[in-house]
């Protein structure tokens, strides 16, 4: 098992078991406040210490995990299910007048940040994690887009994809049953490697304001609310910006081990 793949997996797993565990349990409640407790550092009774409301940050970090957590995953899911049948399509019809729409309609949503679009959103829907997640899946539907139909071209010029078309085969049919098969890893990877980013960039939109709002904790609005004590209690910024971190870093790392293991090119190479 390459050391990427098995590192990438540890972290993403904790990750998970803390999102997975903060549904139905954290070691205080999240939304109850502690004055007389505020920034106390991490002790016996509070392992990661408490905020500047005297909330407990081992708990934020829990409930804050599957915030995060299910921003990204839905938002990765509306990527792929978007971006993945454009693709598709463009790849079966290539240099046509369909395949230049889809392209060059890509290439408008590609020329706005997810964070412009969620300023957009939220100015006329209001700051929301419904609205995060719309703001980043509309973000992610081109990047599928792109790499579905890059990988997909290939596979159109082999023996195979073009006896299904002598036999009779219409090209959804061929796009479904013999060009996504062959491209399934590298979506798959392709994946893993946005779910990162989502986290990401929820982090980035809670911090300003735009993503999930209280009482709901959110590892950026942590980090937000943290940028004024930081000098006496460090703490209320290290946790919250360490989890990010090391989120990422584990997703990336996932995904890159991912790639190695599922490509035949690479599995030699190293």
């Amino acid at each position: 098992m390459k050391v990427s793949l098995l590192i990438g997996g540890v972290l993403a797993g904790l990750v998970l078991l803390a999102a997975a565990i903060g549904l139905v349990w954290t070691p205080f409640d999240v939304t109850q406040l502690a004055i007389g407790e505020r920034l106390q550092p991490p002790s016996a009774t509070h392992w990661l210490g408490t905020d500047h409301l005297g909330r407990d940050m081992l708990s934020m970090v829990m409930v804050g995990a599957r915030i995060s957590i299910a921003v990204a995953l839905v938002a990765v899911g509306i990527g792929m299910g978007v971006g993945v049948p454009l693709g598709l399509t463009a790849a079966a019809w290539p240099n046509s007048l369909l395949d230049d729409i889809i392209m060059r309609g890509n290439d408008v949503i590609f020329a706005f940040p997810s964070l412009v679009i969620a300023i957009l959103i939220t100015a006329a829907f209001g700051p929301s994690a419904v609205n995060a997640i719309i703001a980043i899946g509309i973000f992610n539907i081109p990047v599928f887009a792109r790499v579905t139909r890059g990988a997909a071209l290939p596979i159109w010029v082999q023996d195979y994809t073009r006896a299904a078309r002598i036999a009779g085969k219409g090209r959804a049919l061929i796009s479904l049953h013999h060009v996504l098969p062959n491209i399934a890893n590298l979506l798959i990877v392709q994946a893993t490697i946005q779910f990162s980013l989502g986290i990401l960039a929820e982090a980035g939109l809670s911090y300003v304001g735009l993503g999930a709002q209280p009482p709901l904790p959110s590892w950026g609005r942590m980090l937000a609310e943290a940028q004024t004590m930081i000098g006496i209690a460090p703490h209320v910024a290290i946790v919250p910006g360490l989890v990010i971190v090391l989120t990422v870093l584990g997703l990336n790392l996932l995904g890159d081990g991912l790639r190695d293991s599922l490509d035949p090119r690479l599995r030699g190479a190293r």
